[in-house]
């Protein structure tokens, strides 16, 4: 039985992703920024802290906490759902632009440097997944005007989402010189029938770090980097994402 950590989307908005990892046999610690409920959950098996995601010093603590109630955790998701975060950030207005690099960027950055280096001490086998609900940009939008029928997301949500697909891609790399690490790279775009189905999205996250586990050898560093389309079945070879 593996225990994960759950970054990215916060209680109750990520209930459902963490109802379907602990489905699979999964005791999960999550954020919150309502700590008043942070115990309805735990006969679930899911357990909360608050994640300041503007500070490192926060992203350092969370992974102590995690630790604390879970000694046995050795699985990390790390999750950007674009399409939760459009409407957050439907404006470019510059008051807007440092609560949304703070929440899309800066967290997301912090915490990957602070999973590394707390993996790098303890030296024990690991596995990072990287998740990512993605959504078409303006560009993307004008350039398939008689395919896609989006609402676009704004340029700053386009941003923040091409930069954790940087950071996941750069961290992938890095996990083919760590003998102790395996990384997941899983996209979900919006026509995949679980873009709406978050439990079953979670199921199938957990399912595949169970594969991605029982490898027989270590993964190559381009498969490490290769991404995967959410729902479809992991083979040794990784098949390309399409």
């Amino acid at each position: 039985m593996s225990d994960i950590l759950l970054v990215g989307k916060e209680l109750p908005d990520c209930l459902f992703l963490a109802e379907g990892l602990t489905k699979n046999n999964r005791k999960v610690f999550s954020i919150t920024n309502e700590p008043a409920i942070s115990s309805n959950y735990e006969d679930e098996g899911i357990f909360t802290t608050n994640w300041n995601k503007g500070s490192a010093v926060s992203s350092r603590s969370l992974l102590i906490k995690a630790e604390t109630v879970l000694p046995e955790i050795n699985e990390y998701l790390i999750f950007f759902d674009t399409y939760y975060f459009a409407p957050k950030y439907d404006s470019d207005r510059s008051e807007m632009v440092a609560q949304a690099i703070d929440t899309m960027i800066s967290g997301y950055q912090y915490f990957v440097n602070e999973l590394l280096y707390r993996l790098e001490q303890r030296k024990e086998k690991a596995s990072v997944a990287f998740l990512i609900k993605s959504y078409p940009s303006k560009y993307e939008t004008f350039q398939n005007s008689n395919k896609l029928n989006f609402h676009p997301t704004s340029t700053i949500v386009s941003a923040a989402q091409s930069a954790f697909i940087s950071l996941a891609e750069n961290t992938a790399i890095l996990a083919g010189e760590r003998d102790y690490l395996s990384v997941l790279l899983a996209k979900c775009e919006p026509n995949n029938e679980l873009f709406t189905r978050e439990r079953d999205l979670g199921q199938w996250v957990a399912q595949s770090l169970d594969t991605l586990e029982g490898l027989k050898n270590k993964q190559s560093t381009k498969q490490s980097a290769t991404w995967i389309k959410a729902g479809a079945k992991i083979s040794s070879g990784f098949s390309l994402f399409k």
